[in-house]
């Protein structure tokens, strides 16, 4: 009989383990990716719903907290809820999930919860019909990216590039653009260089009309999810990486890279505003690229691009960027919201609405 418990944290490594060998698993499943999130001051608390078959983890996800006003919250599940999707039995499961996850929205005051299905539209052609489940596009997780599949030789991967891709990588390495990793150990080298890294973000959101984050949770992000220390944990442990670009003993771009199982991704990436014509952000993606496929990494993912054939869409500009380096895209069903307050999710449908 399948039943769902929330894990304390004595039963997380077998958490992680589940997440680790289960086909759709991510990093955004995973205890580690719980423990920063719950570092940033809006959220602060994560959970991991499991369900369970004879004290066996057969699914489950990572619930998140975000914070809304009045004492009120929403609940998220990232690239979840980790289910067998084709099972007789999923509407079934995910129920049972539910059953468990109203409990911890009871005692939070959550009016909400989304979750971003782990659901590429190519091979799940649509979500299940249940009740009270409504679509959404506000989702953290996009519902289009793009991936360069790292199994190809070096030599292919750049012959799939535009020639203008290719150009301006070649450009960025005969400039002399150097990228480099910064170290998080060496605590007051790390603490200047993401110092640097926000002010350019901040010149790269002013630029390109998005929102970042305060400083923190980058430096929250990179410093709890560190690197492990074996080579033989480098496809098992979540980890991310501060990559940053210097032209002429000036740090002019960066990228923060997270890395799990086989994929290496694109999360965070800022340029400044002076020596663009350098292309420094080339070289640093081809660089990152090169090194997660020297690891054994076989996919890199860019994390987001516009839809196809959208008009004006705010990534346009990414979009082209990252569409230079080749690669193919990849479409994933729109995130499900289930409302705990309907009244209230409902006024806040409408008032996401209007500020469109």
């Amino acid at each position: 009989m399948i039943k769902a418990e929330i894990l304390d944290k004595s039963q997380e490594s077998l958490w992680n383990k589940f997440v680790l060998t289960h086909p759709l698993g991510t990093m955004s499943q995973t205890s580690n990716w719980g423990h920063f999130q719950s570092k940033i001051p809006t959220r602060g608390k994560y959970w991991t719903v499991a369900l369970k078959d004879h004290n066996k983890i057969v699914g489950g996800t990572i619930i998140i907290k975000h914070g809304l006003a009045k004492d009120s919250s929403w609940l998220y599940s990232g690239r979840g809820p980790l289910l067998d999707y084709k099972s007789k039995k999923f509407k079934e499961n995910l129920k049972i999930l539910l059953e468990e996850i109203k409990k911890i929205a009871k005692k939070e005051n959550s009016i909400f919860l989304r979750m971003d299905p782990p659901l590429e539209k190519s091979i799940y052609k649509k979500w299940p019909k249940i009740n009270w489940f409504f679509d959404s596009h506000l989702g953290f997780q996009p519902e289009d990216t793009l991936v360069l599949d790292l199994t190809k030789s070096e030599e292919d991967l750049l012959a799939q590039m535009k020639p203008k891709g290719r150009y301006n990588v070649r450009l960025a390495e005969k400039k002399g653009v150097t990228i480099r990793e910064s170290d998080s150990r060496n605590t007051e080298k790390f603490e200047k260089d993401l110092e640097t890294f926000h002010k350019i973000l901040h010149e790269t959101t002013m630029r390109d009309k998005f929102y970042g984050h305060r400083k923190n949770v980058y430096k929250y992000m990179i410093e709890t999810l560190p690197p492990p220390k074996s080579e033989k944990d480098i496809l098992k442990t979540p980890y991310a990486k501060l990559y940053l670009a210097e032209y002429e003993g000036k740090i002019i771009a960066g990228v923060i890279a997270t890395f799990y199982k086989d994929t290496a991704t694109y999360y965070y990436g800022a340029s400044s505003d002076s020596a663009r014509n350098v292309m420094a952000p080339y070289l640093t993606q081809w660089t990152i690229a090169k090194e997660a496929k020297a690891k054994g990494f076989k996919i890199y993912d860019f994390l987001g691009i516009s839809p196809e054939n959208a008009k004006n869409h705010p990534w346009a500009g990414v979009t082209d960027f990252k569409k230079k380096f080749g690669g193919k895209t990849v479409s994933y069903l729109p995130s499900k919201e289930y409302p705990f307050k309907k009244s209230l999710y409902f006024g806040y449908r409408f008032y996401k609405f209007l500020k469109k």
